[in-house]
């Protein structure tokens, strides 16, 4: 390399870092945000899980109502399985995997997406054994929540809960319709096979939904004070949705063109709220010219790019951006609404320079290229350009949250110390410690600063230091697309 180029590259560099631009290894953040999900896994481990200082648990979970329930991922810190987000983050690793395929590929991590979904979808074949019966639950809130164990020592109990004809719930049934339709979507080039198997789950599910009415924390109560629903329309357009663009069938059409309810102009995409996704589904219908833009059809595509407007700072109320540029949505775990966000823009953004489209904003025009910049800047902010210098995301560069609020990462590794650790017992042992963890959950993607952006890393901060698995999903996709 000649002397001119090599001062050329220097003088960029020196540039780029006195303009306070910050290059990231996105392709590495990308590998650990698959990894965390091994992090997460209940069961049995397999040969090849590459996160070492986990352990075989919860291997009776469903045995107390005689079906097998072993398996799946743990919600956030705790033991619990709690089946509504857990079904939304099958979705959104599912979607990533679908719109980025080519990029997880180049970068070898579609294997691992694959897997990440597949640990996932193998476990809701279990908890739905009957069309109208789906296991929704183990273990339960409260007395899980009271204990400071790794997952491998769990004493608390692992009580299953279900929903069935006579105790329904549309919204979990629906989105995890959603689930094993947009799975079916990933696995259809290489497992053909399983792919169907999915669609079959996923269209038993969305009957059940529609047939047998009702929010499941009617069915579930212990659900309601983790993960309320507060309706199931949204979930219902959502997996409607999903099945059409899986299987092409002109019924799941006709009930998105029949609904009377296209959500109107969202605040937030999340577990529970799934209106902007089906209206960004819809749009790319609308898009391709598969349905005409009128009515209904004119109404999920404008409410879908109003959301992304308010994102892009070009709306009519525009989502609160934090001193230091990140989105803000609620002050409980932000980050996840801030990554699902990010997920809509990068993957609307594909969607508009397939057709050579824009979005027309109140505040202006936005291009394709602009809802890349917009997602780029908030990865980078999760990843350290921020004013805490800090990566939200563990593991990632040096500075990061240290005191995860995680049972299995704040406790010593049962590999290195196999002596049980008691309900109790790890309160003062770990919890209260206020020294780092002693193993490193890598991916994991905390809930994040405050509004003026504060945080504080510290185990009993559970608002701000703790991971949940619909956290990272979304990020997979817009990783893969920038890495």
């Amino acid at each position: 390399m000649s002397s001119i180029k090599v001062f050329s590259l220097v003088s960029l560099c020196i540039i780029l870092l006195a303009h306070g631009v910050t290059s990231f290894e996105y392709g590495e953040a990308l590998t650990k945000s698959l990894l965390f999900y091994e992090g997460q896994r209940s069961g049995k481990l397999p040969s090849n899980q590459r996160v070492q200082w986990r352990g075989d648990s919860a291997l009776k979970d469903g045995s107390d109502a005689g079906v097998d329930l072993v398996g799946g991922y743990y919600d956030a810190g705790d033991h619990v399985k709690f089946g509504f987000p857990f079904a939304f983050t099958i979705t959104m690793l599912s979607w990533s995997t679908i719109e980025f395929q080519a990029q997880l590929e180049a970068k070898n991590e579609l294997s691992n997406a694959l897997g990440a979904i597949k640990w996932g979808t193998d476990y809701l074949i279990k908890a739905h054994p009957e069309p109208n019966v789906l296991y929704g639950q183990v273990g339960d809130g409260e007395s899980d929540h009271s204990c400071w164990q790794r997952p491998e020592d769990m004493t608390s109990p692992r009580t299953t809960f279900k929903i069935d004809e006579e105790h329904p719930g549309s919204d979990l049934a629906a989105e995890t319709a959603a689930a094993f339709a947009a799975a079916s979507i990933a696995f259809k080039p290489s497992n053909p096979k399983y792919a169907s198997q999915l669609i079959e789950h996923a269209k038993q599910l969305f009957d059940f939904a529609r047939n047998h009415q009702g929010v499941y924390q009617s069915s579930i109560p212990q659900a309601g004070n983790f993960y309320s629903s507060s309706g199931f329309e949204d979930e219902l357009l959502w997996a409607a949705a999903w099945l059409h663009r899986a299987t092409d069938e002109k019924t799941y059409l006709d009930f998105l063109g029949g609904s009377s309810n296209s959500g109107g102009t969202r605040t937030v995409f999340s577990w529970d709220d799934k209106y902007v996704g089906a209206q960004v589904l819809v749009s790319k219908l609308v898009l391709e010219g598969k349905v005409e833009y009128s009515g209904i059809w004119s109404q999920y595509k404008s409410q879908a790019e109003q959301f992304i407007c308010s994102c892009a700072q070009k709306g009519n109320s525009n989502v609160k951006k934090s001193p230091g540029g990140l989105l803000w949505f609620l002050p409980f775990n932000n980050l996840q609404y801030t990554t699902s966000a990010t997920f809509i823009a990068t993957a609307y953004s594909q969607y508009l320079t397939g057709k050579k489209a824009l979005i027309q904003c109140a505040g202006g025009i936005v291009q394709p290229d602009e809802l890349i910049t917009l997602a780029k800047s908030q990865v980078d902010y999760i990843l350290g350009s921020n004013p805490q210098k800090m990566s939200y995301m563990v593991g990632f560069g040096s500075n990061y949250p240290k005191q995860l609020h995680h049972r299995g990462a704040s406790i010593v590794s049962i590999e290195k110390n196999p002596e049980p650790v008691t309900c109790k017992g790890g309160f003062d042992l770990y919890f209260n410690k206020n020294e780092p963890n002693p193993n490193v959950l890598d991916g994991a993607v905390v809930g994040g600063p405050d509004d003026n952006d504060g945080f504080t890393d510290s185990r009993s901060n559970f608002q701000q230091a703790e991971t949940a698995i619909a956290n990272i999903a979304p990020l997979v996709g817009v990783l893969a697309r920038i890495a």
